[in-house]
């Protein structure tokens, strides 16, 4: 276990790690009230993203583990670590998104965790359902534990980047979290008035009251509520043409 969380905290695509000594623990894990693993459930994701199972643990096996997490809605991705191949067929007829074999090398791993952000960057069916709601707005469908919600674009004040995930502030004073990354927002919405300032964050361009300087270099203001939002160096050019031609056509 310490050689494959030693391997997982190497990548940088990889967050938050739960270690768990056999099938029972790991159980525990998934069913417990972390804040951050209630938060992914109660917005209609899986607790964690993806489970690395050994085929031989003590208890249920990996085989059976897997079997279990499988019946989750929504269930987690799964990976097997091993030092037999003989299970292989079994675990990619569950679903398996990779079968590593011991002893496994770094670059092996990254290839695992990469077709794991494969997987994870799969649109669901109701992603790939662009809905257009009447006068332009995208419809983006939010799971709001087990219950779909669908929220305007138009209601869209900003999106914050968390990971492979984006935040969704909308003009209720609420917020959403997507599986969908910044940076295809970003694609998506640009004609729809949307201008990306930081790298962790993406606004809407009609909803920006002042561009101002503070301490650690540009601020937006977003709003009446002074809202204020970080401006990186190299988006500072861009959103004040933006904002400039903006101001020309309206």
């Amino acid at each position: 276990m310490e050689m494959l969380t030693h391997r997982l905290e190497n990548n940088p695509n990889v967050g938050k790690i739960f270690r768990a000594v056999d099938a029972s623990e790991a159980l525990r894990i998934i069913s417990a009230q972390h804040p951050l693993l209630e938060e992914r459930k109660a917005n209609g994701m899986p607790a964690v993203d993806v489970v690395f199972a050994d085929i031989n643990m003590p208890g249920l096996t990996g085989m059976e583990m897997a079997r279990v997490f499988t019946a989750l809605n929504p269930a987690p991705l799964l990976v097997f670590v091993s030092g037999h191949s003989d299970e292989a067929v079994n675990a990619f007829d569950l679903g398996a998104v990779d079968y590593v074999l011991k002893p496994y090398e770094q670059p092996r791993l990254d290839k695992a965790i990469d077709r794991v952000l494969e997987k994870l960057r799969e649109p669901s069916p109701e992603d790939l359902t662009d809905r257009l709601a009447p006068g332009d707005s995208e419809v983006i469908p939010v799971e709001l534990g087990g219950t779909t919600k669908l929220v305007p674009r138009a209601n869209v004040r900003w999106v914050e980047a968390q990971g492979d995930y984006a935040r969704l502030f909308t003009t209720d004073g609420s917020s959403h979290l997507v599986r969908i990354p910044l940076a295809q927002l970003e694609e998506r919405w640009s004609k729809a008035g949307f201008v990306r300032i930081h790298r962790s964050y993406l606004v809407s361009l009609r909803l920006i009251t002042e561009l101002r300087m503070g301490q650690g270099g540009y601020q937006v203001v977003i709003g009446n509520e002074e809202k204020l939002l970080p401006v990186s160096r190299r988006h500072t050019r861009e959103l004040k043409d933006r904002l400039t031609g903006n101001s020309r056509n309206g």
